[in-house]
């Protein structure tokens, strides 16, 4: 018998990382130089001593399933628990999609209760954030609740965005509002829940049974709860989270990285993130090469100007290429005299000689037209092409040709 295990949902197309997201699922985009998004929710499990995982995948499962392999990295290779790959998968009945976020715990019940925990906390595979659940476990136990919500104080217009709680002086939850066009409170649903298994199994089976439902925490299950009176309650949480499932929010994030007054230390010994990285070589800067207020991970080849941006493993950056304000992914080359300016380009992409991709806001005129360029996977941008901001290409730029 597990106290606590985690379920965590992995399994969401992130349509609104477009290009990004065509090849893997959104969990496995990289992030931070060394990572991936889904490190930081399994880093947070094995230091908050939870060590059985359920990952429920589903979209471009492949390179996230390769990656999690055993669990190792995280310390999640164990005979009894650790971390266990979940997709959709046949019964005797039939077999189907997961439908929702609560149809896919749902359709996990056996495997939760194969370890026939107290407790389960919900997790979402795309924030990034370092948070102790035993601290939100104790909470929950404190309480006596039946459901404790990890809550975030965001300003009246972002409330919009969220999943919005009105909560009494004891932190009891009186009211729940799905993405309110007039929100009467600032608490948002991190989207992070700690339930007693053997109430939300319950709520799970008559969510199932009813035909209408949309099978969703967030639009059925919590309301459902509510509606029944019993005791949910909102869990203050006060450090670094972003919700990293749009082009803007992940390129900030990556720059979060960069600016020391912003609490997100992913070095930290005492709460490591923790990432199966390759096993590369040192990182080369050459004489030549200029690295400002840069991450620049093992196995890069700089020789060019890099400003203000995040190199994830194998990047090269070819004499005279400028980078600035960029996420430059794994195994990606920037070719001589290249420039690429507040983008993120995707693994194994080539920006080829003399090219240039993106923009500094100062050098755009009309502002609506400026934004993050995305240059998806594995694709070529030619000689001299131009590639302007606010881009989304998931395909390959000829030479010389002019997309701005």
């Amino acid at each position: 018998m597990k106290e606590c295990i985690a379920m965590l949902l992995a399994g969401g197309q992130g349509s609104r990382l477009y290009a990004l997201t065509k090849k893997l699922a959104k969990p496995a985009v990289p992030f931070g130089g060394k990572y991936r998004i889904i490190d930081f929710p399994l880093s947070n499990c094995v230091n908050s001593g939870i060590d059985t995982v359920g990952i429920l995948t589903q979209y471009q499962p492949l390179l996230l399933n390769e990656y999690i392999g055993n669990g190792q990295p995280w310390d999640l290779d164990r005979l009894y628990g650790g971390v266990h790959v979940l997709p959709p998968y046949q019964t005797a009945t039939g077999s189907d999609w997961y439908k929702g976020t609560a149809n896919a715990i749902y359709q996990n019940i056996n495997f939760i209760d194969r370890y026939d925990p107290e407790y389960v906390v919900v997790l979402s595979g795309d924030h990034i954030y370092k948070m102790d659940y035993s601290e939100m476990l104790d909470y929950h136990k404190e309480k006596g609740a039946d459901c404790t919500i990890a809550v975030l104080n965001v300003s009246l217009e972002e409330a919009k965005r969220f999943g919005i709680m009105t909560a009494d002086e004891n932190n009891t939850i009186t009211k729940f509002e799905e993405k309110p066009k007039d929100p009467k409170s600032t608490l948002a649903s991190m989207g992070i829940y700690m339930f007693t298994w053997s109430k939300l199994r319950e709520y799970l089976v008559a969510d199932e049974a009813d035909k209408e439902s949309s099978n969703d925490f967030g639009k059925n299950i919590i309301p459902n709860m509510l509606a029944d009176k019993q005791k949910l309650v909102a869990w203050p949480f006060d450090g670094y989270w972003k919700d990293v499932g749009t082009i803007d929010s992940l390129w900030e994030a990556n720059m979060d990285l960069l600016n020391p007054n912003v609490p997100l230390d992913v070095w930290d010994p005492k709460w490591k993130i923790y990432a199966r990285t390759p096993g590369e070589p040192s990182h080369f800067i050459g004489d030549h090469a200029h690295v400002d207020n840069s991450m620049v991970t093992e196995g890069c080849m700089v020789e060019g100007s890099v400003l203000n941006s995040v190199l994830f493993a194998g990047v090269k950056i070819g004499e005279g290429a400028e980078v600035d304000s960029s996420i430059i992914m794994p195994g990606a080359v920037i070719e001589a005299g290249a420039k690429v300016y507040y983008s993120i380009i995707a693994e194994n992409v080539v920006v080829k000689k003399g090219a240039t991709v993106g923009a500094r806001p100062e050098d755009v005129e009309d502002k609506s037209k400026w934004g993050v360029a995305v240059i998806g996977e594995g694709n070529t941008i030619g000689e001299n092409a131009k590639v302007g901001p606010k881009a989304m290409l998931e395909k390959d730029v000829g030479e010389g040709e002019n997309l701005w």
